[in-house]
């Protein structure tokens, strides 16, 4: 039996609560951490210096053997001799091999950094950690409950688990195209919902931060999961510097959160691909600790990268000591969100976000703007400061765009004005472009296979007409909102095929996932 926990999570003594309106999630940020371990230390990326100032004679692997002038000139030529001289291989004595190595100590900084318990570090990236948890968790039964704004790598790791997947929407912003999250009582419904029909859940997934930066009461939803006797894994891949500033969210491993999920290299400042995942100190903590491990041996390369691991360790470094540069950062964003509130022609979607009951707070280094007002579309106003003034942003909507500023950044914040304003004289100049509504997004249709059966099984592609009624064999999702409209082994609907088909046949949407561009054909299990 699962040990249920019906207590709230209890904050550790540097959380803080900021007053929020009555009816609204309470908003918990973090203050300055109080840390077990000497954050000053960067044990592993130490160590792979003091190997690479060695001039070691290396007859073993990486090919170049760590020589920029005798092997791995290529290397050094494209990056620089550094990199070639800490491409370190693993089980090396002294690095990450052997009783409390360089490399576990610096796990052991990370998980101390972020409040976690214990901490893997990944070099697939967020992916990685999603199959990893997913994996983990199937260990404390099969049934899991997503929401349904979940990220591709998650689905991928319910096919290779074998776990039965329920879901509970989020709040959708239909005007932006934005999913957000779930408050407690929407996840406490579900739930429910789900043990009344004699399907008990084991396990929770949920998403914070969104892409658009709407932040959920994870101590809410985990002490509802706990309740429920389900883990919780929180994907908080965008909000991997959370905690490291006063205005800044808490991190959701102090939250009450069982895995979470964190792509180190997104705000906080790693190499690309470099990732982590972090095990709390929740009630779950012994049974996932081995089940966690033993999956991490399923998901990870055997030749995992030194640079990489030690980006890591100094972005951790960088993180927890670096609260003063976080701060210019957070102040920097505020100018940018300052400066467009005084310009009628754009506005910051983020200041509507109060009226949503599953947002307790907002990531101050995403900035989504309204580019509505301009009469062209977002993915418009994007390509047009990058073809023309260089700034590049993270992404684009029919309505809007993304900006966001790593959490160690400093930017010209007069150069990215600059550049909106003089894209937004050109948008007035050649006029306005036809803009598309996007039809109501559809309900799924019934899961009549498992998942994992369904992917596995035979399967062809039919015209989309023909697949109404059938089992999809793929993974389907409409952008805008990037909700995932079919699994393996659901239903396929007609009101999910034409919705589907609008936003491919619009020039400001796209399927991921699709047989082909149109959704003319969708993939489906053999009858």
């Amino acid at each position: 039996m699962l040990h249920q926990d019906t207590t709230t999570p209890s904050l550790p003594a540097h959380d803080a609560m900021i007053e929020a309106p009555a009816d609204a999630a309470p908003r918990r940020v973090a203050t300055a951490p109080r840390y077990a371990e000497d954050q000053s230390r960067t044990p592993y990326a130490d160590a792979i210096t003091a190997f690479g100032d060695s001039a070691p004679l290396s007859l073993m692997v990486p090919g170049h053997g760590n020589a920029p002038d005798a092997g791995a000139e290529h290397i050094a030529e494209l990056f620089g001799a550094r990199v070639a001289q800490l491409d370190v291989p693993l089980l090396l004595e002294g690095i990450d091999a052997g009783e409390n190595s360089p490399l576990q100590q610096s796990q052991r900084l990370a998980a101390d950094a972020w409040g976690a318990r214990r901490t893997w570090f990944l070099t697939n990236g967020a992916s990685q950690a999603n199959r990893t948890a997913a994996i983990a968790v199937r260990g404390l039964g099969e049934r899991i409950l997503i929401q349904r704004a979940m990220h591709s790598s998650l689905t991928d790791g319910v096919l290779l688990s074998g776990l039965v997947p329920s879901f509970v929407a989020p709040a959708v912003d239909a005007r932006h195209g934005i999913a957000h999250g779930l408050t407690p009582e929407s996840l406490d419904a579900a739930l429910t919902r789900e043990a009344r029909a004699g399907r008990a859940v084991s396990s929770v997934y949920v998403v914070s931060p969104s892409y658009f930066g709407s932040v959920a009461d994870v101590a809410g939803l985990a002490e509802v999961s706990h309740r429920h006797g389900a883990a919780i894994i929180v994907d908080n891949a965008w909000g991997a510097h959370f905690g490291f500033h006063p205005e800044l969210p808490e991190s959701p491993a102090r939250l009450g959160a069982d895995l979470v999920v964190s792509s180190t290299h997104k705000l906080a400042g790693s190499l690309t691909q470099s990732a982590m995942l972090h095990l709390g100190h929740g009630p779950f903590a012994d049974r996932l600790e081995p089940l966690v491990a033993r999956a991490f041996s399923m998901t990870s390369s055997t030749s995992m990268s030194g640079v990489l691991m030690g980006s890591l360790d100094t972005a951790r470094h960088a993180m927890a000591s670096g609260e003063e540069r976080i701060g210019r950062a957070v102040r920097a964003a505020a100018e940018i969100r300052d400066r467009l509130q005084q310009d009628p022609r754009f506005s910051d979607i983020g200041d509507g976000f109060a009226e949503f009951p599953d947002i307790a707070a907002t990531d101050p280094l995403r900035i989504p703007i309204d580019v509505s007002r301009l009469g062209r579309s977002g993915h418009w106003v994007r390509g047009a400061l990058k073809e023309r003034h260089g700034v590049y942003l993270e992404m684009s909507t029919a309505t809007s765009v993304v900006a966001v500023i790593g959490a160690t950044r400093e930017i010209d914040v007069d150069r990215f004005m600059v550049a909106l304003d003089e894209v937004a004289q050109e948008a007035a100049r050649i006029g306005a472009e036809p803009m598309h509504e996007f039809p109501e997004l559809p309900e799924p249709g019934a899961l009549r296979m498992l998942p994992r059966d369904a992917y596995f099984g035979a399967s062809e592609v039919v015209p989309a007409a023909q697949a109404v009624g059938r089992i999809s064999a793929d993974t389907l999702a409409a952008y805008p909102p990037g909700i995932p409209n079919l699994l393996p082994g659901e239903e396929v609907t007609a009101d999910t095929v034409d919705f589907l088909q609008a936003v491919a046949a619009s020039p400001t949407g796209y399927v991921r996932g699709a047989a082909d561009a149109e959704v003319a054909g969708i993939r489906v299990v053999v009858d």
